[in-house]
């Protein structure tokens, strides 16, 4: 059986998905992974993977570069003649999902998060909802990451909700994020994963740092992540201030999560925060927005604290609830959260679940 996976980048297919992939490959099918050139291509090989190299534009709406990606995907579904067809992330999801009913290949859609797409302006919003009603019209199965974006799509007349399944995310891989002894820090190190940008809710995470800081509160902030170009020069200047430490994108973060007092990510949309799960099973309190795709891995109070969107006081708050609790007390919010990981989140299961659906 030939399966085909198409997805906008290498790196979410190989550290989230690629447990699937490998349960895959030993049950003997034959799995082509079409994304565009990047980090983790020969990992995804050397597991068993073949890979065509597909440009994907993963920002921006420019009808010629769209038209381009169709017509290419329908082009490596005739060459591939997959049984099945797999697609992560937007511009796949739709393009992928229209050249899969062109071809008629039996698909199934993985909506990872609704994304920028649906902030943006009334234009963009109703193009990409009347492209999904098309896109997922004859999809076999249409996987999501949390209730909330299957609520938003379903009342929208973009699927039907018997053909939807709710999975845990990706899950995480509790063997890989393994729970951690607690650090012995002399400075109190909050720890952000992911790209430096507004959604990201990075200015609000700004802010309350620099708050903290005034009051002369012994903390720091680890970014790790890749930055939008209009976030360089505030990282230089809190960095030269001393309570920012930038490192970049990293192929590992473990080494940071390790390290870290309190994961934090306040976050304005999410599928799954992976973030949060990968921090949560190595025992580290989380502060997350109070949104569906954040929320559901933290238990309020116990393992972790939410905030409110956009809300720098809600934020700063948290923070210093956090900041404020005795290390015991992180202790146990951390093995709170590693309990909570292993019960609802293990990566083990949302495989055998998405398996199941696949009628693989």
């Amino acid at each position: 059986m030939k399966v085909l996976i198409l997805a906008n980048k290498s790196t979410g297919l190989y550290k989230f998905r690629g447990e699937l992939l490998e349960a895959m490959i030993a049950r003997n099918y034959e799995v082509y992974i079409s994304v565009p050139e990047g980090d983790f291509i020969a990992e995804l090989e050397q597991m068993g993977c073949k890979f065509i190299n597909t440009s994907v534009s993963r920002r921006g709406v420019n009808p010629l570069t769209d038209l381009f990606l169709l017509w290419r995907y329908i082009k490596i579904i005739k060459r591939i003649n997959p049984d099945l067809i797999i697609t992560y992330t937007i511009k796949p999801n739709i393009y992928g999902g229209l050249a899969a009913q062109i071809t008629q290949k039996q698909y199934a859609v993985n909506i990872t998060g609704l994304g920028t797409a649906f902030e943006r302006g009334h234009a963009v919003r109703y193009l990409v909802i009347n492209l999904y009603k098309y896109a997922l019209k004859k999809a076999r199965v249409i996987f999501f990451e949390n209730s909330g974006n299957r609520d938003v799509l379903t009342s929208l007349k973009c699927c039907k909700k018997e053909k939807t399944i709710v999975l845990n995310g990706a899950g995480v891989n509790t063997n890989l994020f393994k729970y951690q002894p607690y650090p012995k820090n002399d400075v109190f190190r909050f720890l952000f994963i992911g790209r430096v940008m507004k959604e990201k809710g990075v200015d609000e995470l700004f802010e309350s740092m620099k708050r903290l800081v005034s009051e002369k509160r012994k903390c720091s902030l680890d970014v790790v992540g890749p930055f939008e170009d209009d976030y360089e020069e505030k990282i230089s200047q809190y960095e030269h201030e001393g309570w920012l430490h930038y490192y970049g994108y990293q192929k590992d973060v473990r080494t940071f999560i390790n390290s870290c007092d309190c994961f934090v990510l306040p976050s304005y949309h999410e599928g799954m925060a992976n973030t949060n799960l990968e921090c949560a099973s190595s025992g580290r309190p989380i502060i997350t927005s109070n949104i569906p795709g954040c929320k559901e891995a933290v238990i309020d109070g116990v393992s972790g604290f939410l905030c409110e969107i956009k809300n720098v006081e809600s934020l700063y708050q948290a923070m210093i609830k956090m900041n404020d609790s005795s290390t015991s007390e992180r202790i146990v919010m951390g093995r709170e959260g590693r309990k909570y990981m292993e019960c609802v989140f293990d990566k083990e299961n949302v495989v055998k679940e998405t398996l199941k659906a696949l009628m693989l």
